[in-house]
């Protein structure tokens, strides 16, 4: 069994919604999921949209492949609607990203991992860094407790607070 890192999102349509039928379909074909983060909010990163994104890690035991699972992530975000235009970074429905597969270093035209902009993004630090602060970056051979105090990051990235809606 390998453990998996995901980062997971999305800034269209039901938010929520979107999130947990994510989780489902990651539990129901890629593997048992281990943790799950705090749900946060940021500001789109990237491109400017006015609605912000909901993002959540999980970390996932699974006895799939790398590859293999690149597959089915590409299923799932086509079954929840995720379009791809081929211009950069969109608005969507969901987005699934592999952050770390263990310790692996992989380096192909179709997967990079660990994630090349993952040290980057806040949207992406915020939560890991709940869920495994102490987990050891492949490359940089630093924390990743030690990656977000470093992140050169100015978006900004809260735990998500959802609006009760009266009836």
């Amino acid at each position: 069994m390998a453990k998996v890192y995901f980062v997971i999102g999305g800034n269209l349509g039901d938010r929520e919604r979107y999130i947990e039928r994510t989780k489902s379909l990651i539990s129901e074909r890629v593997g048992y999921i281990l943790r799950i983060s705090s749900l946060y909010e940021s500001e789109p990163w990237g491109f400017e949209h006015e609605q912000n994104f909901l993002n959540q890690v999980l970390i996932v035991d699974t006895q799939l492949s790398p590859a293999a699972i690149l597959l089915e992530i590409s299923f799932i975000e086509g079954v929840l609607g995720r379009e791809r235009n081929g211009h950069g970074y969109s608005a969507r429905t969901v987005d699934i990203d592999i952050l770390f597969y263990d310790q692996q270093v992989i380096l192909s035209p179709s997967l990079v991992i660990p994630h090349r902009f993952l040290h980057k993004r806040l949207f992406v630090l915020t939560p890991l860094a709940e869920v495994a602060p102490d987990f050891i970056h492949p490359l940089f051979s630093v924390t990743i407790r030690e990656l977000i105090s470093v992140c050169e990051s100015t978006t900004k990235v809260w735990k998500y607070q959802p609006v009760e809606v009266e009836n």
